[in-house]
This record gives C-alpha cells, sequence and structure tokens, in this order.
C-alpha cells in the first residue's frame, strides 16, 4: 500500500478541511458532549473549527493527504485560534446548562497551553471512511520535521482518549487532565524538538 502524499493546503479549501474534520469527530467525546443532538453539531461544529483552526489555511500551515482524506490545522507559532469567534460559537450554540463547564473547560485549556513559542494542533482528523490507512501518520510526520526543523515544540489537546497511544508513539508526553463537571476528560500534551 503506498503512503498518503500530504500537501499543504490552500485557504480556498477551507471548506473541504472543515468537511473532513468534522467527518473526524463526529463520534468524539468532547464534541459530542458539548453538542450531543446531530443538529446541533452538524450546525455548530462548522463555526467551531472554523475559529479554532482557520489561521492555519491563511498562514500555510493546514495540510491534508490524498483527496482530503486527513487534514490537519497546525497553528505556527505566534498564530493564534480566533478566540472571539470561538466564544461567539459557544455562547451562541452550547445549551445553557453547560455554558459553566465549557467555559471552565476552555480556562483549563488556557492553563497548560505552552507560554513559549510553540506549534499548536487544535484539530487534526481523517475521514471514518480511509481510517488505519496512513493519513494521520503522514500527517503527523510532516508537521513535525517542521516543528523539528523550528527547533519549537508541539501542543495539542486530546480529546479521545484512543488517540492517546497515537500521540505518544510521536514524541508527545501528557501534562495533565482537564475535566470539569460532567465533561469527558481532555489531556493536554507536549512534544518537544528532537
Amino acid at each position: 500500500m503506498k503512503s498518503p502524499t500530504v500537501k499543504v493546503m490552500a485557504a480556498a479549501e477551507e471548506d473541504l478541511a472543515v468537511e473532513t474534520v468534522m467527518l473526524a469527530f463526529a463520534a468524539d467525546p468532547m464534541a459530542r458532549w458539548t453538542w450531543p443532538h446531530a443538529h446541533q453539531y452538524l450546525a455548530a461544529m462548522p463555526r467551531m473549527i472554523r475559529a479554532f483552526g482557520s489561521r492555519a489555511l491563511s498562514n500555510g500551515s493546514a495540510f491534508c493527504t490524498d483527496d482530503y482524506a486527513g487534514t490537519a490545522l497546525w497553528l505556527s507559532p505566534g498564530v493564534h485560534s480566533d478566540e472571539e469567534g470561538l466564544g461567539a460559537v459557544l455562547e451562541s450554540t452550547v445549551a445553557r446548562s453547560l455554558a459553566p463547564e465549557t467555559a471552565a473547560i476552555f480556562e483549563q485549556m488556557a492553563a497548560y497551553h505552552p507560554t513559549e513559542p510553540h506549534w499548536y494542533l487544535p484539530l487534526i482528523g481523517v475521514d471514518p471512511a480511509h481510517q488505519g490507512k496512513g493519513h494521520g501518520d503522514a500527517l503527523m510526520a510532516y508537521a513535525l520535521e517542521r516543528c523539528d526543523r523550528d527547533h519549537a515544540p508541539a501542543y495539542l489537546e486530546s480529546s479521545n482518549p484512543r488517540n492517546i497511544p497515537f500521540y505518544r508513539r510521536y514524541g508527545f508526553e501528557p501534562l495533565g487532565a482537564i475535566q470539569f463537571g460532567s465533561s469527558p476528560t481532555l489531556v493536554p500534551m507536549l512534544r518537544r524538538p528532537r
């Protein structure tokens, strides 16, 4: 089986990135805790993806594999998510009963986020129809080569416990656990450059 190839995505490919990540996160514990009903998830998740990671597209740090089977939205050092946009998505889409818990989750995320220059991976996903075919490996190896070239650490939060071994294989180490109220656990992970 031929290894997937990776390319840098252009800003015009944003919709394709959003679609792949939406499919990949359809059963994600944190995403579905936040938006438990299909109509909520389908309405909110595209906005969340754009706010969380679309600046990767305008900064040349969004990557995809063949036919957009996998997508990784990395934020290079000095590039940040759209905090105002994230707040607007959460405020307008999260059930009032969960609002205090989601706010607490984001506060904890901020506390773990490195202060030194680093690469941040807010979103990576592979279309479920193409999982297990090396797309995630190709995306991770490609991006981490850039991180190492920059001598910069890489940081992410894993919202799915099944993905922890994958990240560990690439040198990411858990820093703790983020959890509040009824939320699932989010694991902040850091990888030092090699």
